[in-house]
């Protein structure tokens, strides 16, 4: 009895998950959550910056170099494991690019419809390359332009006001998130080459300090009343209490 009631609960449980993102439902890790997007709103409500256009800009010219890129891995490489990848990553951002489209459409933002000039030039190399030197320049291309983008998608995420925006850059991480660990399986990725991470801004330190320090300062402003109050109470025992002492001091009486 006790086995059916386990097996019934996981099984609401499972429910619940599918009910609120049926991606959750197949999360690799146990116990790893995956982010419920349907939970996100998507009425394109909400300022939308230059740094929003920007961001949606980006996204669509990603894959207009990603999906001819993966394509080429299909056909130019040796390496299945190479094909693969380029299969996987240009079909998944056949998905993200139409996500982009409709966010643009919503948002009336206008879309380019090439590469940039690099993404072009990156395209250039792999057309020349063959056999491992093409694994390597399309791991090593596609595997920096993610590691770019990556913490650009983080700014948009946390700081846009537009629902429609952080919907996509939500999306848009997890494929990111997909595609960098696709890239990384290959076993060829050079993190050596890769941007050296910038080390810890010596003014991060002073602003939380300056931070606690407001913080301490407001200490005495915030306890200001309890302290006027206690001085207060203070000053009334006081009176009462001399009063007190006063009316039991013994009255002399005065002769004539």
């Amino acid at each position: 009895m006790l086995g059916w009631r386990r097996l019934c609960g996981t099984a609401i449980v499972a429910l619940v998950l599918i009910a609120i993102d049926p991606v959750a439902a197949r999360a690799a890790d146990p116990g790893v959550p995956v982010p419920p997007n349907g939970l996100l709103t998507d009425k394109a409500r909400g300022e939308v910056t230059d740094a929003d256009r920007d961001f949606v800009t980006r996204v669509r010219l990603a894959g207009l170099w990603e999906i001819p890129a993966g394509e080429m891995a299909q056909q130019r490489s040796k390496d299945p494991r190479i094909q693969a990848i380029g299969r996987e990553i240009s079909g998944q951002h056949k998905v993200l690019d139409q996500l982009t489209r409709d966010a643009a459409k919503k948002l009336d933002i206008d879309l380019p419809d090439k590469p940039n000039s690099d993404q072009q030039t990156w395209l250039g190399e792999m057309r020349d390359a063959t056999g491992t030197d093409f694994d390597h320049i399309y791991i090593d291309r596609l595997r920096a332009a993610h590691g770019k983008i990556f913490p650009a998608i983080a700014a948009i995420r946390s700081g846009t006001r537009n629902d429609t925006v952080r919907l996509l850059a939500q999306r848009a991480n997890q494929f990111v998130m997909t595609h960098m660990t696709l890239l990384e399986s290959s076993g060829i990725v050079d993190f050596q080459g890769l941007p050296t991470v910038p080390p810890p801004s010596a003014s991060a330190a002073p602003a939380v300090l300056a931070a606690d320090r407001r913080s301490t300062a407001a200490s005495p402003v915030t306890s200001m009343p309890v302290v006027l109050l206690a001085l207060a109470g203070g000053i009334v025992a006081g009176i009462v209490a001399t009063r007190f002492l006063i009316g039991r001091r013994p009255r002399r009486r005065y002769r004539g």
